[in-house]
């Protein structure tokens, strides 16, 4: 966290662990909530390291002659923003943006190790914590605070305004590129994936349970760990295959196979009870607030629920709605359902249409922004609501200032969608 050119030549001496124990100490006092994570960060000595870094087994890699020539204060602050680096994951954070975006190369990984940094020291430092030498923040590139690490990559390219920043090294643990001084995943004193977990558990429970005002991004990273994002698809086809696993089950008799209970009437055979297949209608939610990306994204949730139904699009139904319902479409394939609105939205009418089709639907599937009226009974049949995945606001209609909309129905599964 200080500049290269400050520690180029290393002490002769050995690490003062007094010095950098007590600075931990100091960090616990003023954030108490990261007292776990702190205590579980295990402390090498490194020659090789230019300053403090961090790698992902929760090794905390030192070099004597930073330590020697930084206040403890400052070195408190260190503690706390390496800390960070690993309690935010940004080592698996950064390799996955690197697959994603195809980000290679030593540069690249320098610049998710500035916009790790970023996300960071907007909000880590004060209240306790001094800030500390050559700590860089995003408006030193005219960028605003507040932001995550994926955000800032997009924001900042390395260049004139970033020549101050090429010393910045926190180590494998910000952004997932190995150093020469890594003890890896065999090396001694690292922790196992079960217990890094169980550290970030509790720091998330002490900062739930923290009194003060002071962590606000803290609170929201806490809540994530408590309840993580899911992978919406599956969760939309579980909860589909849920509601068609209680609507199917057992509709009528037949003769084709007799019951096993026939043993035990000589002279009579007995009707055996025949599963019937679900039948689900999807509701496409076609008013003029839900966008053409959003309605792409419910063509291919009507192939997913036909895969969630066991691949039988016979089975699988749509009708799109806005202020009124068209008429209800059987399905060949996702790509030849026409979705006709554009106007006002009223989903009732969509469940009415959905309702009094023929045969009657088993589960009814919503797909919608949510800005909607729903109907004030719970329809004969099991409901599963997609809601895309946007920002909610107080109010959407820009004709009424005081309109709020309605939140689902709790008798409905409801799953964010994207």
């Amino acid at each position: 966290m200080s500049e290269r050119t400050a520690v180029a030549a290393y002490a002769p001496g050995a690490l003062d662990t007094d010095k950098l124990y007590t600075a931990r100490l100091h960090a616990v006092r003023a954030r108490p909530y990261l007292a776990t994570a702190l205590f579980a960060l295990h402390v090498v000595e490194s020659r090789t390291v230019p300053t403090m870094a961090v790698d992902a087994h929760w090794r905390c890699y030192a070099s004597p002659a930073f330590v020697a020539q930084t206040p403890v204060e400052d070195l408190a602050a260190i503690w706390v923003h390496e800390v960070s680096h690993l309690l935010r994951d940004h080592h698996a954070r950064s390799d996955r943006v690197a697959r994603e975006r195809g980000l290679t190369g030593a540069g690249e990984r320098l610049r998710m190790n500035i916009a790790a940094d970023f996300e960071i020291n907007d909000d880590v430092f004060g209240d306790g914590l001094v800030t500390p030498h050559g700590a860089v923040q995003p408006s030193m590139l005219g960028l605003d605070d507040g932001l995550l690490m994926e955000d800032y990559l997009r924001q900042f390219r390395l260049g004139r305004g970033t020549e101050g920043m090429v010393w910045l090294d926190c180590g494998s643990g910000s952004d997932g590129c190995e150093r020469e001084w890594d003890l890896g995943p065999g090396g001694a004193h690292g922790l196992t994936a079960q217990e890094r977990d169980g550290v970030r558990f509790r720091v998330a429970e002490a900062i739930r349970g923290h009194p003060g005002s002071r962590a606000g991004k803290w609170r929201r990273w806490a809540e994530d760990v408590f309840h993580p994002p899911q992978p919406w698809r599956r969760l939309l086809g579980a909860a589909v295959r849920s509601a068609t696993a209680g609507a199917g089950g057992g509709g009528d008799y037949t003769f084709a196979r007799p019951a096993r209970r026939s043993a035990a009437v000589p002279g009579a055979v007995l009707p055996s009870l025949r599963r019937q297949p679900p039948r689900v209608c999807v509701i496409v939610d076609t008013s003029a607030s839900v966008t053409d990306l959003e309605l792409g994204s419910a063509l291919l949730e009507v192939a997913a629920i036909a895969q969630a139904v066991g691949g039988r699009r016979d089975l699988v139904s749509v009708l799109s709605c806005d202020g009124a319902a068209s008429r209800v479409t059987p399905i060949c394939r996702s790509e030849g359902i026409a979705l006709i609105g554009g106007g006002g939205t009223d989903l009732r009418a969509g469940f009415a249409r959905a309702l009094r089709s023929r045969p009657k639907p088993d589960v009814v599937v919503v797909l919608t922004d949510g800005q909607t009226p729903w109907p004030s009974a719970k329809p004969a049949c099991r409901t599963v609501i997609g809601l895309f995945g946007r920002p909610r606001t107080p109010s959407w209609n820009e004709d009424d200032a005081e309109y709020v909309p309605d939140k689902p129905p709790e008798w409905a599964r409801v799953v964010e969608i994207g």
